[in-house]
């Protein structure tokens, strides 16, 4: 897919799924069967209409889209997706503040789409809680890692946040896990995610905090067993 924003088409009414259900409702049948849920907020109609069904051809559930992002911000709220693919440039409110909004309760990853033009936005986004960007025009080859990086960032964070109370105390926990990350990635060989997942299970299994895992992989306490 090559998305373009050479024309700019005024924005409709948001649409929903007709098949409306809640992530709860799904996870109750099987999660390993379960497509992520997505919402686009693009005010580009060609390009939003391009972008969903690339997601469908790569096996995503489109549940919402809209070309506003006051009703991206609604959308996220009803359907729970798991993740929200946002431009930045949107009546109603931009992309940045859909995106304040959104990870602000936590209510699902967040991907930024901007112009080539607005590359000095990134770090904007990144504060805004966007857990990846794409800059348009892009290539399908670039969409599926970019949601599934925001996706796999987002369960991280929430199963820290689980975890601790303040925000000071989640900002502490990131930084001593993602330490914890690297040394099991430059050393053992593990993925980010296996990393993570490593973390995590061995928390739940001896019954204590990630941190407190993870700090025992950085001193070099606990390392995982060889194949």
């Amino acid at each position: 897919m090559n998305c373009s924003t050479d024309s700019t088409t005024p924005s409709a009414e948001p649409v929903r799924s007709q098949a409306v259900r809640t992530w709860s409702d799904l996870h109750s049948q099987g999660a390993a069967t379960l497509p992520t849920r997505v919402v686009i907020a693009e005010d580009e109609a060609i390009i939003r209409l391009d972008l969903k069904e690339t997601l469908e051809e790569e096996g995503y559930e489109v549940v919402g889209e809209t070309g506003r992002g006051d009703e991206a911000v609604a959308l996220v709220r009803e359907l729970k997706p798991e993740i929200a693919i946002l431009d930045i440039k949107m009546p109603g409110i931009d992309g940045l503040t859909a995106a304040r909004q959104i990870t602000a309760d936590q209510l699902c990853a967040v991907l930024v789409l901007t112009a080539f033009s607005q590359r000095d936005l990134v770090e904007e986004a990144r504060d805004a809680g966007a857990l990846a960007y794409l800059v348009k025009p892009f290539q399908r080859s670039d969409l599926v890692p970019a949601i599934e990086l925001a996706v796999g960032r987002f369960r991280e964070l929430r199963a820290l946040t689980e975890q601790t109370k303040s925000l000071e105390e989640q900002l502490e926990t990131r930084k001593v896990v993602d330490r914890a990350k690297g040394i099991l990635m430059d050393i053992h060989g593990f993925t980010e995610a296996d990393s993570f997942a490593f973390v995590q299970k061995t928390a739940m299994r001896e019954r204590t905090t990630m941190r407190a895992v993870a700090e025992l992989i950085i001193d070099g306490t606990l390392k995982p067993e060889t194949p």
